[in-house]
């Protein structure tokens, strides 16, 4: 059956590696390193825009049209495509298949996809979009649930509802800018503030520049939006930005519990939420009205695919590693059928 290359272009990194049919991933360092049994190539792609709903084969006509939409979501889509050029140029008797992040959440209803805005700018294509689908996808799956919330806390974080294995709301938006705190980003801001910084202090690409690289976490702190960094200072700000930050997520969770009517489920994925039990015992300890209850040590000592709420909880809270390249994999097999 041979490997597949997955390539995974996020906001602060790229990650390769080969899942062979067996679904073993190794790690690469560079496209170069690719193994000779490699058959096909999955590129991650994080915004798919109206057009791509389903895993597409790459040529030089959806190219085009991903070049299109990477304003939409710059830091992510921007390098995927640089990603997936070279690997065209690397490896041009492969097929190369676009997984989208943005496709997971095609499931989302009218009344969580609809912005209240005008129809003329709603036909222009303004509606609520959601990422991190493969993430998703792959928690829900490991986490069969009828009202599961996954909250991806990464460089990039979102929270998202799924009932039943669908997205049904996510606090990502039309860009990634949206929805909760992030490492660089800000997450969602009171659109009149823009307008305001926009007419009286800040160009359009200045504005844009904050709201991608000088937000979030790093601009709550002024020192760094590596939640590590955060945890080990000593100063206040560094205390504020991560109360921000898990006020604002543990406020996305029980919205996304309105959105599925209740809460069996609560994973946490992606750097962050596999890695900073202090970060999950903040977010988990403001959501107790709702059943969540966290097993101080068990979150204090879990690695990946670990529970960490106490047996016979209501909610059920889990620590998953997000295994993107498996769901690009896969995805990327069914539609070659390989």
């Amino acid at each position: 059956m041979g490997s597949v290359l997955v390539v995974n272009a996020g906001s602060e990194s790229l990650k390769l590696s080969v899942v062979g049919p067996d679904e073993t991933a190794t790690k690469l360092d560079s496209l170069a390193a690719a193994p000779d049994d490699v058959v096909a190539v999955a590129h991650r792609v994080v915004h798919g825009g109206p057009r791509f709903l389903e895993p597409v084969l790459i040529d030089d006509a959806v190219e085009s049209d991903l070049a299109g939409v990477a304003e939409l979501a710059p830091l992510h889509n921007t390098p995927a495509l640089a990603a997936i050029r070279e690997a065209r140029k690397l490896f041009p008797g492969l097929p190369h298949v676009a997984v989208f992040d943005s496709a997971f959440h095609a499931t989302i209803p009218d009344e969580a996809s609809t912005y209240a805005l005008p129809a003329q700018l709603r036909e222009w294509g303004i509606r609520r979009y959601g990422f991190h689908g493969l993430s998703i996808q792959w928690a829900s799956a490991q986490m069969p649930a009828s009202r599961l919330v996954v909250c991806h806390l990464g460089g990039g974080c979102s929270v998202t509802a799924v009932r039943d294995g669908r997205s049904i709301d996510t606090t990502m938006g039309f860009t990634p800018l949206e929805g909760v705190p992030m490492a660089t980003r800000p997450g969602s801001v009171d659109p009149g503030a823009l307008v305001y910084l926009l007419r009286h202090h800040l160009t359009l690409e200045s504005l844009d520049d904050a709201l991608e690289h000088e937000s979030g976490l790093a601009g709550l702190s002024g020192l760094s939006g590596d939640v590590r960094e955060l945890e080990g200072s000593t100063d206040p700000a560094a205390r504020l930005a991560l109360d921000v930050f898990s006020y604002r997520i543990a406020a996305a969770v029980g919205a996304m519990a309105v959105a599925l009517g209740g809460l069996e489920a609560l994973v946490f994925t992606a750097g962050i939420g596999e890695h900073s039990a202090n970060v999950r015992a903040s977010v988990c300890e403001r959501l107790g009205f709702l059943g969540v209850e966290l097993d101080p040590q068990a979150n204090a000592s879990a690695g990946c695919d670990a529970t960490i709420s106490p047996s016979g909880s209501a909610v059920r809270i889990v620590v998953l590693e997000a295994r993107e390249d498996l769901v690009a994999a896969r995805a990327a097999r069914q539609l070659l059928e390989i």
